[in-house]
């Protein structure tokens, strides 16, 4: 078992993130995972990332605040505990609208199908 306390998690710098702290919880240099990495990513009013797609699925939870989660075909603000799945390929834009801090979890693959070779 591998255990990462939240006093003890590592920030990490996030390319396109503005107005955020992310922190690393599981795999990637937190702890030897086999398929898939978390962060928690806390956004300031205003803060946000720039529309970007990713080769990989990711999935978000909110744990704290309200985040508007921005494609090119629309948007939705998620709150406490609400959560989505943008697929492989699917730009995006995390933003806090709100005048409250928000925090978000997300979940995504350590590799990429480009990177194994898979298919599906």
């Amino acid at each position: 078992m591998q255990v990462t306390r939240y006093s003890e998690a590592k920030p990490y710098e996030a390319p396109e993130h503005y107005g955020m702290a992310c922190l690393r919880l599981q795999g990637k240099e937190a702890t030897e995972t086999d398929t898939i990495w978390i962060g928690l990513s806390h956004l300031l009013p205003g803060g946000h990332t720039s529309l970007k797609d990713a080769a990989v699925e990711k999935l978000y939870v909110v744990v704290a605040g309200e985040v508007t989660v921005e494609t090119p075909t629309g948007s939705v603000t998620l709150g406490y505990l609400d959560s989505c799945r943008l697929a492989p390929g699917e730009a995006r834009a995390l933003v806090n609208r709100s005048n409250r801090p928000a925090s978000i979890l997300l979940a995504m693959p350590t590799w990429s199908i480009s990177e194994t070779g898979a298919s599906r």
